[in-house]
């Protein structure tokens, strides 16, 4: 028996408005949507499941740094410096807010992007070796 985790699935992400925001990861990011009721929308995208779950105002994933830095809580990947642009292009004329395509010093560069409730989400330019192996990509 292998007794560990395999992978992740399913982030839960708090949203106001469960209809409006559905729509928008639908529309925006191309997520499929599979479920939506009055407190919840499961949607897949990104080799993932994501439960938009309704909250309170002011819920967001986001959290705060020891120096009092917002951050994301989730880094999604793209393959090579190449396709990050063209998202982050995509992103910007589809009125997604977006950061600049930052160098933070490591492999790859990154840019952030937010959804309808401020939910702050990262891309990075490099997919992990075992992704790009189980799915042969070069």
């Amino acid at each position: 028996m292998n007794d560990k985790l395999l992978r992740i699935g399913t982030t839960y992400i708090p949203v106001t408005n469960v209809e409006q925001s559905s729509d928008w990861y639908v529309s925006k990011l191309s997520a499929e949507l599979s479920y939506k009721d009055k407190d919840k929308a499961i949607l897949n995208f990104a080799d993932q499941s994501f439960f938009l779950v309704k909250s309170n105002e002011n819920q967001s994933s986001n959290f705060y740094d020891s120096n009092g830095v917002e951050r994301f809580s989730l880094t999604f990947e793209v393959n090579g410096l190449s396709a990050l642009e063209a998202i982050h292009k995509d992103f910007t004329e589809k009125g997604i807010r977006v950061g600049e395509i930052e160098n933070r010093g490591h492999a790859g560069r990154n840019f952030v992007f937010y959804d309808l409730d401020s939910n702050k989400f990262d891309v990075w330019s490099e997919l992990s070796p075992s992704f790009k192996e189980k799915n042969l990509i070069e």
